[in-house]
């Protein structure tokens, strides 16, 4: 019986390990937790929606069967001579490779931006960010420090926008509880490029940014950042901004571990894959979601998002199944069919297309909110949708 290893519980790898699971598949999967998380509605956390701890799922409630065996450690290293993974705590063999541990922030080189700036990468940050803010402006009844009731978000891409969205929605509730004039809040978003949300069509912008400003948040478009000092950020051809909270949500790259190990890599650390979501150095080893370097049929890399690496763990577990029986004639090149792209401004408020049509409002929450129960439903079926859609789906 071959020995499949799985590296990361996260978009791709618990996709891989749910249908290998239901091939018959007996595997080992790696994570950091002894839970998978919603990484990509983690900025309802972080912007006051709904408690951290609704956007996690125990593994042991996903993959059920005694042949799928879940390690709860962190990996050091991998010998690809040897087949062997270096974990903190021991090491494991194995016959084939599922690499998926996911991202890292992208800080493009901007001097003092990883060391004075909060970032949504996970449970404890997205708790991290909505404490700070609270503690910030209970500090402001203090001190009445206009910097505490500033917020700088960097990036308005899809998680820069969604944050901002919950932001402006949390913010004048927390305002009403602590007796402070919303009007005083002060909550930016700076972007180097020249528009926001890039992933939508331009009239969706636009209507996404009269959404968010009408709300009082400020877009600050075509500006750079130079340089983050403790509690103050260096912008290009503009005045400093002094804020007590700034938060980074401007890009990714994949693990460092991979370029550290040999990989081919791409400039944001993504390994090289074959058709079939094999890495070009190694057969032995797939690789999917943020870790993947793969290209669509026009030569162009795929965008690291939850729906291409959801897509990928399931290209990944078929192909690895055929390839362990020696059917190797079966396996499918990946072909992903992407649905759009949604971004919520909100509970009741979104943007975005469906298939090539574009739609706003509350057509676009609601979709926004079927997309989670869709989710959930591939990744464990009706037990788990009925388990954990109210906990998730937050109208």
């Amino acid at each position: 019986m071959a020995k499949i290893v799985i590296l990361g519980g996260g978009y791709a790898g618990m996709m891989a390990a749910t249908h290998l699971e239901q091939l018959g598949e007996s595997f080992t999967l790696v994570n950091a937790h002894e839970y998978h998380y919603l990484t990509t509605l983690l900025h309802e956390a972080a912007g006051g929606r709904s408690d951290v701890h609704n956007y996690c799922i125990p593994i042991r409630d996903i993959l059920t069967k005694r042949t799928s065996e879940l390690v709860v450690d962190k990996v050091k290293t991998i010998n690809r001579e040897n087949r062997t993974v270096t974990l903190e705590n021991g090491e494991l063999s194995y016959d084939y490779l599922v690499y998926a541990i996911g991202w890292v922030p992208e800080f493009f080189g901007i001097p003092g931006l990883a060391e004075y700036s909060l970032g949504i990468r996970d449970l404890e940050s997205a708790k991290e960010i909505r404490q700070h803010i609270e503690e910030c402006f209970k500090k402001y009844k203090e001190t009445q420090d206009s910097r505490d009731l500033r917020i700088v978000v960097g990036g308005a891409g899809l998680t820069g926008i969604e944050l901002l969205g919950e932001l402006m929605e949390f913010l004048p509730q927390l305002c009403q509880q602590l007796d402070i004039d919303f009007s005083l809040v002060d909550v930016q978003c700076i972007e180097a490029m020249p528009s926001i949300l890039p992933q939508v069509a331009p009239p969706l912008r636009d209507v996404a940014a009269k959404t968010l400003t009408d709300k009082g948040a400020k877009l600050r478009i075509g500006i750079k950042i130079l340089k983050v000092e403790p509690n103050k950020v260096i912008l290009e051809g503009a005045d400093p901004v002094e804020a007590s909270t700034i938060i980074w949500t401007g890009g990714v790259r994949a693990n460092p571990l991979l370029q550290e190990l040999g990989f081919t890599c791409d400039r944001r650390g993504r390994a090289k894959v074959t058709p079939y979501l094999q890495s070009v150095d190694d057969e032995r080893i797939f690789i999917g979601g943020d870790s993947a370097w793969c290209d669509d049929e026009q030569g162009r890399p795929l965008p690291p998002t939850a729906q291409v690496a959801t897509q990928m763990g399931t290209t990944i577990a078929k192909n690895l199944h055929a390839l362990v029986h020696g059917h190797k004639e079966e396996m499918k090149s990946f072909r992903p069919s992407l649905k759009g792209t949604l971004a919520s401004l909100g509970r009741e408020v979104g943007v975005g297309d469906m298939g090539g049509i574009p739609v706003r409002g509350m057509v676009a929450s609601l979709a926004k909110e079927a997309t989670k129960v869709k989710y959930l439903w591939e990744l464990g079926g009706m037990r788990l949708t009925a388990e954990k859609t109210q906990q998730v789906v937050q109208l």
